[in-house]
């Protein structure tokens, strides 16, 4: 085991060398004010280091920027160049990047822009397109930490492995097939099982818009550096809520989606091979129409032939056009859409801006002429139950050598135990069943709301919320149960931005018996939070990513439209 000073050396080289990938013209010239000077260093902050031509194509969504890179009307390079410089000036504000690549980005740009300049066509749908991921992805001469110093300089903290700087996960091969651009890598908490995003190397990622606030976790590098619009589209991974807390966190779309649909093979990973509950990746984005441009992507590579655990099964247009007609039908003022609301789950109770942001949401739909009933399923207890027998069953081995490796302590975010006990053989199996008929109950429960609609059939999706607070003040994150059970029951989720907490309205009441309203916890701190993002989570039944990304595009929309009215 190395000792306390050699790791600490090695973490400071390691963020000092992503501080030097920064361009000398990039690096900003004073010191960051301090959170309490300035909390919020999104919009006009960011924008006062950049061009006005910088800010047109970083705050244009990655369905507009595709229409004008695979068409010749922005070049590759411009677009690439604005991106890397608005990631760079991110990381010096928050802290949310791991590896820097942008002079490799700008050389794949002008490949990208010949081949346009030869041929009179892009490569693929995401010609020119940048694209930041989660540092879990391999990419040839990119480190991949994960957050462990151990792992610097390494293949997954093997040092003579012979893949270390020659393997690329099957996502970015097919990214690169598809034309996009890769130019950093972002940050997570070490182990990535934690709702905070916060490690040895780079130390601890703010949320932009509150940096008193996390960015989530354990994708939250890509949740912050969005919210900063360093990146107009990326991928994270999630096994508890990882996609969906920093999506939440920094007022983003993010998809988590049945396992099985995109590509995991050669990424890296905890606890690699556990399969109870699996891990999933799913993109992240400003805006819904992004998610889906970035997955029907993927899905065009045919995954199913590179990565053995993938379906196979293609973007299906059938769900999308019979999806629609029902959109129309409501726009149309005849609505048979259904949606459940489940304000609580039974176990934690949520903060004043999330109840409210959840009946923003619930008010919305009415309005919008759509059907709303209130959701009672099955015992979120054992979901919870369930969750954590799965991060705890190798008794916390995997993590104990990986820190091991450069002895560095855990930070006491990390959900899991290094001392734990694992579980036998027989133990796993009955931990499996009990999943299998938890999710025959919730399926059982799902099916029953048939009764309930007056449509005709089962709600088309429930909305809850992604944790019990907005955007947590460090070392506080509650729980992840509101997101978990969807991992247990291998459902899509897609987070959806709604409003933001607000110290003047979010208060406690002064009818006493609101107050004692028994979801909603009074204790917080509405002065800290004031202006956290406020997000809810739509969640869709098993495999129903295409039915479940059109309603968000059609429904986030309304959302967003019908909250701003107020």
């Amino acid at each position: 085991m190395a000792s306390n000073s050699t790791w600490r050396a090695q973490a400071e080289a390691k963020r000092q060398s992503i501080l030097d990938a920064i361009p000398e013209k990039w690096r900003l010239a004073t010191p960051v004010p301090s959170a309490t000077e300035v909390r919020d260093v999104t919009g006009s902050y960011i924008q006062q280091f950049l061009s006005k031509r910088e800010i047109e194509i970083t705050e244009s969504d990655a369905v507009d920027i595709a229409a004008q890179t695979t068409t010749g009307r922005w070049s590759a390079v411009e677009v690439t160049e604005a991106f890397c410089h608005r990631a760079a000036l991110a990381h010096q504000l928050v802290s949310c990047l791991h590896e820097v690549f942008f002079d490799a980005a700008i050389e794949d740009a002008k490949k990208l822009d010949a081949y346009f300049a030869e041929h009179k066509k892009a490569v693929g749908p995401l010609h020119g397109l940048p694209v930041s991921l989660k540092d879990q992805f391999h990419i040839k001469g990119i480190d991949t930490t994960m957050g462990y110093v151990g792992w610097i300089g390494t293949f997954q903290g093997e040092k003579e492995d012979p893949r270390f700087g020659t393997k690329e996960s099957e996502l970015v091969r097919e990214l690169r097939n598809l034309g996009a651009v890769l130019y950093c890598k972002t940050s997570v908490p070490t182990t990535l099982m934690a709702g905070e995003t916060v490690n040895n190397i780079i130390g601890y990622t703010w949320n932009p818009k509150n940096r008193l606030l996390s960015s989530g976790g354990s994708s939250g590098g890509e949740g912050a550096l969005m919210a900063l619009r360093g990146s107009p589209a990326g991928f994270g991974t999630d096994i508890g809520g990882s996609i969906r807390i920093p999506a939440g966190f920094n007022h983003l779309y993010g998809l988590r989606p049945s396992s099985g649909r995109m590509p995991y093979e050669g990424a890296a990973n905890s606890m690699d091979g556990q399969s109870t509950v699996l891990s999933v990746i799913g993109p992240l984005a400003p805006t819904a129409r992004s998610l889906t441009l970035l997955f029907k992507a993927v899905l065009s590579q045919q995954p199913w032939y590179h990565d053995p655990l993938v379906l196979e099964l293609p973007w299906r247009d059938a769900i999308v056009e019979e999806t629609r007609s029902l959109i129309e039908q409501a726009k149309a003022g005849n609505s048979t859409l259904a949606f459940a609301i489940m304000h609580w789950n039974g176990v934690d109770r949520v903060h004043p801006p999330i109840a409210r942001g959840l009946k923003l949401v619930e008010q919305a739909l009415q309005k919008m002429g759509h059907r709303v009933i209130p959701w009672n399923p099955p015992s979120h207890t054992t979901a919870d139950q369930l969750l954590f027998k799965t991060f705890f069953m190798d008794g916390g081995v995997d993590i104990k050598h990986h820190f091991g490796l450069s002895g560095e302590p855990k930070a006491s975010q990390v959900l899991i135990v290094e001392d734990g006990i694992e579980l036998s053989v027989s133990q796993l199996a009955e931990l499996n069943v009990a999943k299998r008929e938890y999710q025959k109950q919730y399926l059982d429960y799902w099916n029953s709301t048939a009764e309930l609609t007056g449509t005709g059939r089962p709600v088309d999706g429930i909305f809850c919320p992604i944790a019990p607070h907005a955007a947590i003040i460090p070392n506080q994150f509650g729980a992840v149960g509101y997101t978990g059970f969807v991992n247990v029951l291998d459902y899509p989720s897609v987070s959806i931005p709604v409003t933001f907490a607000d110290k003047t309205i979010d208060v406690r009441p002064t009818n006493p018996s609101a107050a004692l309203e028994e979801h909603i916890e009074w204790n917080y701190d509405a002065d800290t939070y004031d202006g956290a993002p406020v997000g809810v989570q739509f969640v869709g039944r098993r495999l129903q990513e295409e039915k479940i990304l059109t309603l968000t595009e059609y429904l986030g929309e309304e959302i967003s439209r019908a909250v701003g009215a107020k």
